[in-house]
Formats: C-alpha cells, structure tokens, sequence
C-alpha cells in the first residue's frame, strides 16, 4: 500500500511508465508550435483576466519590465482569491480589479523547471507544490519556452500505453493488468471529505471553498447529494468575459445556466468500472476529472489528473507528492 492508502501497481507493470517520465526531458514534451501570452506585471488585474479570456488560457507568466526577469504566474486562482476576498455586494464595485497585476504576485515564489529536468521531476514539483501549470525555464537566457500541465504530460504516458498495446497486440501478449482492475480495487482518487456545493448556495461561497479547500472544481449537488453538474476554477473566468463578477449573490443554479456552453462538463464514473475505462474517457471527453458517483448518482470521489500521476508515475517510486 501506498502511504495515502492506494494499491501500489505491479513493479513490472508500473516501472514502463515510471522509466519513461525519467528517461525523457520536459525538452521532450515541448510541442513544435504553440502559443505563450506573457503579462507584464505593469498591467491592470482586470485587463489580464479578459486577455486570458479572450486567448483561452488559464494562467501566463509575468514579467517585470524593471528587474528584467520573469517574477510569477497570473492565474485563474488569483482571480478567485481577489473576488473573494475584496467582494461586498452587488452595490460596491470592485476597485482592486484596476491594480496593477504585480500587486498580486509580489508574494509569490515563481516554481519553474529546466528543460533539461526529466518529466518524473516535473510531475513530482506539480503535485508537490498543487500546481496546475509549470513553467520550462531557459536556465541561460531565463526565457520561458513552454507551460507544463498534468494533461499534456498524462498525454504522454497515454501515447505509450497505446504505443505498448498495440505491441502486446502484435506479439500476442497480453496487456498490462493493472489496467484492467476496477477503480475500487486500485483505490487511486479522493474518497473522503469531498468537497461539493449545494444548487442552492450562492456563486460567493462556491469561491471560499475554493479558497479553503484549495479544489479546482466542485461538484454541484442537489438536496439528495446527487451530482447535477460541475463547477470548475476555469468556469471563474467566465465571470470576466461576462463581466458578471460584480454578482456572486447569485445561486449555483443561475450561475450554470448562464455560463458558456464551451466548459467542461460533470463527466461521471463507476467504482466497479476498471483503470483502461477511465483513462480512455478523461482522454476522449477532454476533461481534468470524473466524479466517482453510485448508482443513484450521489457523488463518492474525485478521479483527476493528479490522482492519475501520482498512482502511474510517483508512486511506484515510493513517493507520494500529494501528501508531502
């Protein structure tokens, strides 16, 4: 067993995965073509958070013109810590949306990886530090060439396991086992003290339990704890696109009605329903996390990306980044 519980996968089966992460570089996971939009940290809060919006980003580095170098990360949980912290009502106006962004992230030590560091090592910093983005820092120019998540290195270890069962396949092997056993058995997500939020609560206090859970999404629940949705940090955004951020009186109920169709919906899974099923529908569905529900729909776990990791990559390594 694992240190939080979980059942540690066979050495043989679990070492593929593991020795893949060590053996390549955050270099490695770079993709030929992608976009980075960088702040200056001169900017204004609320300009920062329409441009994350209008770029369909969660976070971008911040540069400070002055010290010439790269000092932390805008992200979606600032934006959620800001409106928490500063909101009223509907009748006060939020004048600390018009701070400058440098303000917000004075306190914040800047987490960044070489790209010459392995992908185990950049798995370990993000669970590590609950991270949900990693920049790949240039050690010589101190330039950030690419943003590291959960999903594109789970990506990753996704090509190899197709890459392994089309081999197994080929030479008349079987498939590593390990995905085959229920989700159950395996244990791998978070089983206990979930946090959700009533329909009826209000858009102010989904965000203190952001804030005090430190969760990136909740399940919305009705009175019977059945799951009627999914309220993730991402769909906080939506609130500067919408310019709605001056309401958070609302109940969960008008909150999802009124938010963008393009948000990432309450995907569910079974506990008796195996590893392979789940990697395949976060891959195929696009999202971070399922909801372990039971038959009657009443919510029992969380299965992220993180939980993902951890039990695949650190944790046949003995570690266990997401109690330390």
């Amino acid at each position: 067993m694992s240190p939080s519980g979980n059942v540690i996968l066979t050495e043989a089966d679990a070492a593929v995965y593991m020795n893949f992460m060590k053996s390549h570089s955050c270099y490695d996971a770079i993709p030929t073509s992608c976009k980075l939009v960088i702040f200056d940290t001169k900017l204004q809060v609320r300009k920062a958070f329409y441009a994350l919006v209008a770029n369909g980003l969660r976070a971008a580095p911040l540069w400070d013109s002055k010290l010439q170098r790269f000092v932390g990360m805008l992200t979606i949980t600032d934006f959620i810590n800001i409106l928490h912290c500063y909101y009223r009502s509907p009748m006060v106006r939020m004048t600390e949306l018009q701070y400058h962004v440098y303000l917000k992230c004075s306190d914040h030590i800047l987490i960044s990886i070489s790209p010459e560091a392995s992908l185990f090592d950049a798995i370990y910093s993000l669970l590590k530090y609950k991270i949900h983005r990693l920049p790949v820092m240039d050690p010589e120019s101190g330039n950030v060439l690419h943003i590291l998540t959960h999903k594109r290195i789970l990506n990753i270890a996704i090509y190899l396991h197709h890459f392994f069962l089309l081999f197994f396949f080929m030479s008349a092997f079987p498939k590593p086992a390990f995905m085959g056993r229920q989700i159950q058995e395996l244990g791998i997500g978070t089983f206990r003290n979930i946090a959700t939020v009533q329909q009826t609560a209000t858009l102010y206090e989904a965000l203190a339990i952001f804030v005090e859970r430190r969760v990136s999404a909740l399940p919305v629940v009705d009175e019977q704890g059945k799951v009627v949705s999914l309220y993730s940090r991402f769909d906080v955004i939506n609130l500067a696109a919408q310019k709605s951020y001056n309401n958070l009186d609302m109940p969960m109920q008008e909150v999802i009605r009124r938010r963008s169709s393009f948000v990432e919906g309450v995907i569910k899974c079974y506990p008796y329903e195996t590893l392979e099923t789940i990697i395949d529908r976060i891959v195929n569905a696009e999202v971070h996390r399922l909801v372990l529900v039971d038959r009657a729909d009443v919510v029992k776990g969380i299965i992220s990306l993180s939980d993902l990791l951890q039990a695949m990559v650190l944790t046949p390594a003995g570690i266990d980044a997401l109690l330390s």
